[in-house]
């Protein structure tokens, strides 16, 4: 019985374990299965909430981008408003608005609209015939080439905005005005600058252009009255001119005041009158101490002259000044090119004319201003002819730039004439000579006696003497001032192709006086010397003048030849080295420098100097 029981017993325990084990395996199963959903559902809504965060990111990327957007729209905007507002706020144009016209004019095309449109093109014209070293940012009414004209828009737009902008900010000027026919007959026209009372203009339709013009004028006097008097001194209208330079002079600002003693000495010195030209440069350097275009004139007027000293120290000052800060009243082209052309020239005042060359060559690279760039090619040919290169001066004589201007044409075949005298061919400017002073005096008014007394007659004298006939050249010469610096040194030389010894030294001698800072008298004084035998005064002299002048060649190779007749041609050679630097292709200088390097016994060094010395 314990048996079986204990059997039923184990049996029923068995039977109770495995319910019990069933329960827990579905048990499990179910939280298993429960565990699963939970999961799920979270993973569900972590991805539910991954995507919102990504929906929510994009969101404010995107509002971030819109907010840039139009920060960068109102920031551009702004830059814009702000551009237009300082562009408006520097306007200084002028604006030519419709006239008023008859209804019959207009019915023939003679509209409001086209009126504007000619003077504005008559203003444009005479603001591209007035030539002047002065900015325009200088002038109390400045508009340079901004002219417009102005036709009326309807309803609101970006033109019209800009417009009103530029009217409400800007500094412009409106010419307006109006064509009535008269009660008598023919038309009245006016135009006015602003408020200014204009003059009325009279005439009948066919004057219509001429009745233009004349306002066009009186527009151009009321707000350009410095450049209108330039103008009309280049248009020959010069009693016009000086008016209005005399009334700037009395009652014009500091700045036009200075400007127009340069304008109305550039008219005294058309006139010949030296003596009120240099007055009106002092009073314009009295009013602006440091005024670089009264330096600048002063030299020129003096080179006229031939008033080596005061030219020299002139332009000296000019291209100290042309080293330090630009004048704001000078035009940047006019500061520029007169710089080039003022070191130029002061390079030649003292012989050195390969700088002087290489200034020009600078010059003539730019576009022409002021006549400065033709200047630059006149100049090459003297100083061409000044280093005994007539391949050069030739050379120079081909580039100058065509012309059929009288005038111009004139000056070329002068400057020409006298370059070939310098080299010691006479014959051009003696069979020139009369051709020149007919077209100068033709065309160059009263400065032609000026520019015949100083600049030719000179050179003509030379050429006599040149050629042996010395009762043509002194009779020449006796024509000449005495305070003209080149006519004592061919008075000079003049004598000294005479074997007159002592007239050329007095000469020589009165010329260096008049210009001590130039080595050029200096320098024929030597010359003179060595041929009268003196050599040690010879090299005194040639010694002096390469003081003055280190980079000129006479000097330097008078020397040299100095010193083959002191038996020291040892001592010469490198006179003559030096010599060639600046006067590379001087037939001369390379025979003299043959000669010395024969006495050393050098015979083939010598060769090669003799071959670059053959007739070019």
């Amino acid at each position: 019985m314990e048996a079986g029981e204990k059997a039923g017993a184990e049996a029923a325990a068995h039977l109770a374990l495995a319910a019990s084990s069933q329960e827990a395996q579905d048990y499990l199963r179910e939280q298993a299965h429960l565990a699963h959903l939970q999961s799920g559902q979270i993973e569900e809504e972590n991805a539910t909430r991954r995507r919102m965060l990504k929906i929510e990111h994009a969101s404010a990327v995107f509002k971030l981008a819109l907010e840039v957007a139009l920060a960068a729209v109102a920031l551009v905007i702004v830059i814009g408003l702000g551009a237009a507002m300082w562009n408006a706020a520097g306007d200084n144009g002028l604006i030519v608005q419709s006239f008023s016209v008859p209804p019959d004019m207009a019915g023939r095309g003679l509209t409001g609209e086209v009126i504007a449109a000619k003077l504005l093109d008559k203003l444009q014209a005479l603001q591209a015939a007035t030539v002047s070293n002065r900015a325009p940012s200088s002038y109390a009414n400045n508009w340079d080439g901004d002219i417009n004209l102005q036709i009326p828009e309807t309803g609101v737009s970006i033109g019209e905005f800009n417009r009103s902008l530029h009217a409400w900010l800007g500094h412009q000027t409106h010419i307006t005005g109006e064509i009535w026919r008269m009660p008598a007959g023919g038309i009245a026209v006016t135009a006015r600058a602003g408020n200014d009372i204009s003059p009325t203009f009279t005439g009948s339709d066919a004057d219509i252009d001429k009745l233009i013009q004349q306002a066009a004028e009186s527009v151009y006097r009321a707000t350009q009255p410095y450049r209108y008097a330039v103008y009309l001194s280049n248009a020959g209208r010069t009693k016009e001119a000086q008016a209005l330079y005399q009334q700037l002079i009395h009652n014009g600002s500091p700045t036009d005041r200075t400007w127009a003693y340069i304008g109305i000495e550039n008219i005294y010195n058309a006139n010949a009158d030296y003596v009120r030209a240099k007055a009106s440069l002092d009073a314009a350097r009295a009013l602006k101490p440091d005024f670089v275009m009264a330096y600048i004139n002063r030299a020129s007027l003096e080179g006229q002259y031939q008033h080596d000293e005061a030219t020299y120290l002139a332009m000296k000052k000019v291209v100290e000044l042309a080293h330090g800060p630009r004048d704001p009243t000078m035009a940047e082209a006019a500061w520029e090119m007169g710089t080039l052309n003022g070191e130029s020239t002061l390079a030649a005042d003292l012989g050195d004319f390969q700088r002087a060359l290489a200034f020009n060559r600078q010059s003539e690279a730019h576009p022409e201003f002021n006549n400065l760039v033709e200047s630059a090619y006149q100049s090459d040919m003297l100083a061409y002819a000044s280093t005994h290169d007539p391949a050069g001066e030739r050379a120079a004589r081909d580039a100058l730039p065509p012309t059929e201007n009288p005038v111009l044409a004139m000056q070329h075949e002068a400057l020409f004439s006298l370059a070939e005298v310098l080299l010691g061919r006479p014959d051009e400017i003696l069979a020139s000579n009369e051709p020149i002073r007919k077209v100068l005096f033709s065309q160059a008014g009263v400065s032609a006696s000026v520019t015949e007394t100083y600049q030719i007659v000179p050179y003509v004298a030379l050429a006599y003497a040149q050629k042996g006939d010395f009762k043509r050249a002194h009779a020449t010469i006796d024509l000449t001032p005495a305070d003209c610096v080149f006519c004592l040194r061919v008075r000079g030389d003049i004598d000294r192709r005479e074997r007159n010894w002592g007239g050329a030294g007095y000469w020589f001698a009165r010329a260096a006086a008049a210009t001590p800072s130039t080595p050029f008298p200096t320098s024929d004084w030597g010359r003179m010397l060595l041929e009268k035998g003196d050599v040690d005064g010879a090299i005194a002299k040639f010694g002096y003048a390469n003081e003055k002048g280190p980079h000129f060649a006479d000097p330097l190779e008078g020397w040299g030849e100095a010193l083959i007749l002191k038996n020291r041609s040892d001592l010469a050679l490198p006179k003559f080295e030096e010599a060639a630097r600046y006067a590379p292709n001087w037939e001369r200088l390379h025979q003299k420098w043959g000669e010395a390097l024969t006495y050393l016994g050098r015979k083939d060094e010598a060769a090669k100097q003799f071959a670059l010395g053959e007739h070019r």
